[in-house]
């Protein structure tokens, strides 16, 4: 075991306070494997925290707690309720969790999941976790991957509408090319084996079905491979994914937001981690929700958290041992 000091700083955050975020951060720390692969730092409330010591009948032990009270009115607070006062709390935990990655304080951050609607029910836009981090960043180019032990998968597009994602840009998928590949190293692939999804059905089949294939993708994907990427594609979105998880590929790039989210969620829900890309700092999550249909009941599996917070260790580890190598 490495020594105290040596090990990464990683910051979790509690998440939308109705949601599961605290049990499934109560639960996931309880795991006597887990807690010694870093020291962490959780970002939340204490009083909701006690609740949720409460729901579980575990203490929250191995991590600090930065006790954050952004929670107004919590004699009226209730697990399982969408209020926009928790959205509201859960963004400013994880505003104090970058900044203490970007201030070096912490090599990653893992978080529980938030709600969209609760967060824009105060009057905010929020369309997502990732959009912003990155914004917090000061980060223009940020992409989502999805990573499980089978195989990952990273989107040119997320949270935008389907319209629009068909709108192609082969800088844009060069660059989230590079991204993913630049991910896989951090998550101890030499050199990982890259598929490209078409956009098409059969990937255009030679433009019977649509031409995006031939003048965007294919010529990312040439570009690619002249950096020494070892990608391929354009591969039709209906088999590229079983060849993945049968051990073709590491890496499978997606256009846009389902493409890549229903395979993966499909084949491995509880085992999938969501990993943030193109911001300057380490940042992966739960894929899953709110669940405020079983929040506060003792139902929640960490199982996901678990997941998240092993692969933020890993690639904070790589990072670390990279940066001090000769």
């Amino acid at each position: 075991m490495p020594e105290p000091m040596k090990l990464p700083v990683i910051a979790l955050t509690m998440g939308d306070p109705s949601g599961i975020g605290p049990e499934i951060v109560v639960k996931a720390l309880a795991d006597r494997q887990l807690a010694p692969l870093a020291r962490w730092i959780v970002v939340g409330d204490a009083r909701v925290l006690e609740r949720a010591e409460l729901v579980t009948g575990q203490k929250l032990q191995a991590a600090e707690l930065r006790d954050v009270r952004a929670l107004t009115g919590i004699e009226e607070f209730t697990f399982g309720q969408l209020d926009a006062r928790c959205g509201v709390a859960a963004v400013e935990y994880v505003r104090i969790a970058t900044e203490l990655c970007l201030r070096g304080e912490a090599d990653a951050m893992v978080t529980a999941p938030l709600n969209k609607e609760a967060v824009t029910l105060s009057g905010r836009r929020f369309s997502g976790h990732t959009e912003y981090i990155a914004e917090v960043c000061g980060a223009t180019e940020s992409r989502m991957l999805l990573s499980s032990e089978r195989f990952s998968t990273v989107h040119v597009t997320t949270h935008v509408s389907l319209r629009q994602a068909c709108d192609l840009d082969a800088p844009r998928i060069l660059r989230t090319i590079e991204l993913g590949n630049q991910a896989m190293k951090l998550l101890g692939f030499a050199r990982p084996r890259i598929a490209v999804c078409g956009l098409n059905p059969h990937a255009g089949e030679h433009a019977l079905f649509g031409d995006e294939e031939e003048r965007f993708i294919a010529p990312a994907i040439a570009a690619a491979c002249r950096q020494g990427v070892l990608c391929s594609g354009p591969h039709a979105g209906d088999t590229v994914f079983l060849q993945a998880s049968r051990g073709a590929y590491d890496l499978v790039v997606a256009m846009y937001h389902d493409q890549g989210h229903i395979p993966m969620k499909l084949i491995d829900f509880e085992g999938t981690v969501n990993i943030s890309l193109g911001i300057p700092i380490i940042r992966t999550s739960v894929d899953h929700g709110t669940a405020f249909d079983i929040a506060g009941r003792n139902q929640a599996d960490p199982r996901s958290m678990k997941q998240a917070m092993r692969v933020a260790a890993r690639m904070a580890s790589t990072r670390r041992a990279a940066t001090i190598s000769p």
